[in-house]
């Protein structure tokens, strides 16, 4: 667990035989917000790191950018030891959540909707992540100008606790074909990040960046 920007906390997994790092965050603001859950083995280690970091606030959200496992896998047993949090996510997870039995309590947002809690501002984007171009959603923090990436701009390597330096127009002219598989989808994707203006990008998966 590590304290990786502005009331922003990392928890991280390792896995050496795929070089990749799985990163979760919790955003210590008015209604405590959880960033995706792991897979169930890292929601069971997330668990005990969660509490301490909340130490004794009530985790109010979680955020699903999109339906896969390493983003929800763990919902059902973040929520038996969390029953008050509830998720937020598309319409198109909302739907996944409940066809399979996880949860029928959602927040459903859509792109370009807002939702203010205390001094947060919360941004939805479209997202059409790379599992059967299902409309997800990325997340930006606009008042600490934090950017939750999700798998779009993705780095293999132990990263648990590391921030580079980046050029936020480098990093959306990078969005590739691995994230975004249909070419007018990225494009139409890459053209609304780049009018907005994040400070810090909390990654899925590699090191954070420092803009």
């Amino acid at each position: 667990m590590t304290t990786i920007y502005d009331s922003l906390y990392q928890f991280s997994t390792y896995i050496p035989p795929i070089n990749l790092s799985f990163h979760q965050y919790l955003l210590l603001m008015d209604e405590p917000l959880l960033i995706h859950t792991g897979n169930i083995q890292q929601a069971k280690a997330l668990i005990p790191q969660l509490k301490a970091a909340l130490n004794d606030k009530t985790l109010k959200h979680i955020f699903i950018s999109h339906f896969e496992s390493d983003e929800c896998g763990g919902l059902s047993l973040i929520l038996k030891h969390f029953p008050e949090a509830r998720p937020v996510c598309s319409e198109i997870t909302g739907r996944q959540l409940s066809g399979f039995g996880i949860t029928d309590d959602v927040t459903i947002k859509k792109p370009g909707e807002k939702l203010i809690i205390g001094d947060s501002e919360l941004e939805f984007i479209s997202y059409f992540s790379e599992m059967h171009l299902w409309e997800g959603l990325l997340l930006m923090e606009n008042n600490r100008g934090i950017f939750f990436s999700s798998d779009l701009m993705f780095r293999l390597g132990k990263a648990g606790g590391s921030v580079i330096d980046g050029n936020w127009q480098d990093e959306v002219n990078s969005i590739n074909s691995m994230q975004i598989p249909d070419p007018e989808k990225k494009l139409l994707l890459q053209e609304t990040l780049k009018k907005i203006n994040p400070k810090f990008i909390a990654t899925g998966h590699g090191p954070c960046i420092r803009l």
